[in-house]
């Protein structure tokens, strides 16, 4: 017959429970533990704590306030002790000892486990305290006997063990590491403890020897970790190799030397400091302070210029340049001349001075602004030129002459005059051509007004009141008189009174020719021409100067005993060609005859009857 036990059956709650939610009653399956021999204390069944090790159970220590109030006082003295085991004889059970206050787990024990999840662990204090320990009474202790090993209710399950089972041991958490601050300047702090006192995890409290059987070890909390050094925690390094041990702890983290970048930057602000000074230097000295402006500018140079540039050929040539004004009866105009001797004789165009007629006035003015006087010496129409005297003059300077048979196409030139009365003007350009037969005048309509120049073609610019002034070259020598300028408005030239300004065709008597006539006007007032002893078709339009029937007054076109007539000259002869230079027109070939002093020998080229015959001439003079 099968004894049951008289007591009450121990309830859920008579299990310790610590910070957590109060388990279920345990199954049925539950080992039974059978009271000790001796004990004075029952034992409560426990099962097997989830996740512990095989053969570990929880026995939490057990306090005042798990117990409801209800069951402390039903149950006397404490829970009832289980009932024996069938067949072994009752027990008389010894008055239970008053037990004594439990003392509750420290703020860093870990939680058991509870029925729903493990124990969760806590910051671990600086320092572990003892574990609490229930005293039993010394009557008590003496008695307690070994206990019995525990018998299974059934079969053990394999697969309820590992490594079927449930986990293995518990790992214990690892402590919270905090950063180390670290001030600017890169020098390590010393690190505070991780755990301020009092706060370490005190152990899970056991059962004192003589209050619990050996074979049911009470739950102890897993060991706290080993508190770091509490100069500074360990650094970990995740790219160090596996096995390698972190950094020692307390190690200064080096700092990177800047006594080079120091260095480059003070040298590089030494050098903008310097550039920047020496800018604010210069720009002071340059403009004579910061608030007063001063432009800069060059200084003086040596006012000697090279002889054959146009600076040294004007200071050569400006002082034998005169501006003569003239003042008539009916008109008045204004022109330039320029000293051909210490005498006083000035050269200048005929249609300069040709205002003046018998009575008019006529003013010469220096390069240095003096003024005086002037007579007409001789002129002539034919060649467009004047020579006037100044008298009582002192200090005269001649310009040289030089040779216009020398002169090439492409050579510079200077000219010299008063274009619009504006004294000591001087242009530059070079020789266009040679050689260019023009005509000028021919204001009176009957002829004996009109000029007839080989001019030399420049393109130094020439205006109205040039004329007569001197073309010279890189030498400052007079190769040429300014006479004649091409027009676009008028067509005219200046020496026919046009008035429109230089285009770029500007024509000059050649000095050959005008110092010939210059020394005839000075010597005997006049000029001679040289004449071929024949009268030409003005009239004829076909190719060369056609030879005309009879002359105007009806004489013979070839004068009896004259040039042409001793060379074999007649009427109706075409002339093709002067020395070997084509002819054109009548015009052209005065101005090749005009060319040449009276006494020159000329070879003639002349169509007759559609045959070409050639013939030398010598030519004549006429006043």
């Amino acid at each position: 017959m099968n004894e049951q036990p008289t007591g009450p059956k121990p309830k859920w709650w008579s299990r310790p429970q610590t910070d957590r939610p109060r388990a279920t009653e345990p199954p049925a399956d539950a080992y039974d533990l059978a009271p000790p021999a001796g004990a004075t204390e029952p034992v409560h069944s426990v099962r097997e704590r989830p996740g512990a090790p095989e053969g570990s159970t929880d026995a939490p220590s057990v306090s005042a306030s798990d117990t409801p109030a209800s069951e402390a006082e039903s149950i006397p003295g404490g829970p009832a002790p289980e009932p024996p085991s069938p067949g072994s004889p009752p027990s008389t059970p010894e008055p239970p000892s008053p037990a004594p206050p439990l003392s509750a787990p420290g703020p860093g024990a870990p939680r058991p486990a509870s029925a729903t999840g493990p124990a969760e662990p806590v910051d671990a204090p600086a320092s572990p305290a003892p574990p609490a320990t229930r005293p039993i009474p010394a009557e008590s202790a003496g008695s307690a006997a070994p206990p019995a090993p525990r018998q299974p209710l059934h079969a053990p399950d394999p697969y309820g063990t590992p490594p079927y089972g449930g986990p293995g041991p518990w790992a214990p958490a690892p402590p919270v590491q905090r950063p180390v601050p670290t001030p600017p300047g890169g020098t390590a702090l010393p690190q505070q403890p991780p755990y301020a006192a009092g706060q370490a995890p005190a152990p899970e409290p056991s059962y004192a020897a003589g209050q619990a059987p050996a074979s049911e070890a009470p739950y102890a909390a897993p060991p706290a970790p080993p508190a770091p050094p509490a100069s500074q925690w360990l650094q970990y390094d995740p790219w160090s190799a596996p096995g390698e041990p972190f950094t020692k702890a307390g190690d200064p983290v080096p700092r990177k030397r800047r006594r080079g970048a120091l260095l480059a930057g003070a040298v590089l602000l030494a050098l903008v400091a310097g550039c920047v000074g020496g800018g604010v230097g210069a720009y002071v000295e340059r403009n004579g302070g910061i608030t007063s402006v001063r432009l800069p500018q060059s200084g003086k140079e040596p006012q000697g210029r090279a002889p054959d540039s146009v600076a040294g050929i004007a200071a050569s040539a400006l002082p034998s340049v005169v501006t003569i004004h003239v003042t008539g009866a009916a008109e008045s105009g204004t022109g330039t001349g320029f000293v051909l001797d210490n005498a006083g004789h000035i050269l200048t165009n005929n249609h300069v001075v040709k205002a003046a007629g018998d009575s008019g006035k006529i003013s010469v003015t220096f390069s240095g602004g003096e003024s005086v006087a002037a007579q007409v010496v001789g002129r002539d129409t034919g060649y467009d030129l004047a020579v006037v005297k100044v008298s009582g003059v002192s200090g005269l300077k001649p310009l040289a002459l030089g040779n216009s048979d020398n002169v090439l196409v492409g050579d510079p030139v200077v000219a010299i005059g008063a274009p619009f009365d504006l004294s000591n003007t001087v242009t530059s350009g070079i020789i266009s051509a040679k050689e260019r037969p023009i005509t000028a005048g021919g204001e009176d309509g009957d002829g004996s007004d009109v000029s007839y120049v080989d001019a030399l073609q420049t393109d130094a610019p020439i205006n109205p009141g040039n004329s007569g002034g001197p073309l010279v070259d890189s030498k400052a020598r007079v190769i040429g008189i300014n006479s004649a300028i091409r027009s676009a408005g008028s067509g005219g030239s200046e020496g026919s009174g046009g008035q429109a300004g230089s285009i770029g065709l500007g024509f000059a008597i050649p000095i050959n020719q005008a110092k010939r006539v210059a020394e005839e006007l000075i010597n005997t007032g006049r000029a001679t021409h040289p004449v071929i002893g024949v009268t030409l078709d003005m009239k004829f339009t076909g190719d060369g100067a056609r030879v005309a029937d009879k002359a105007v007054d009806g004489k013979p076109s070839v004068t009896a005993d004259g040039p042409g007539a001793k060379a074999g000259i007649r009427p109706q002869d075409v002339i093709t060609k002067v020395d070997g230079q084509r002819v054109h027109g009548a015009e052209e070939l005065i101005v090749k005859i005009r060319a040449h002093r009276p006494g020159d020998r000329l070879r003639l080229a002349l169509t007759r009857d559609g045959k070409e015959q050639e013939l030398t001439l010598t030519l004549g003079s006429a006043s």
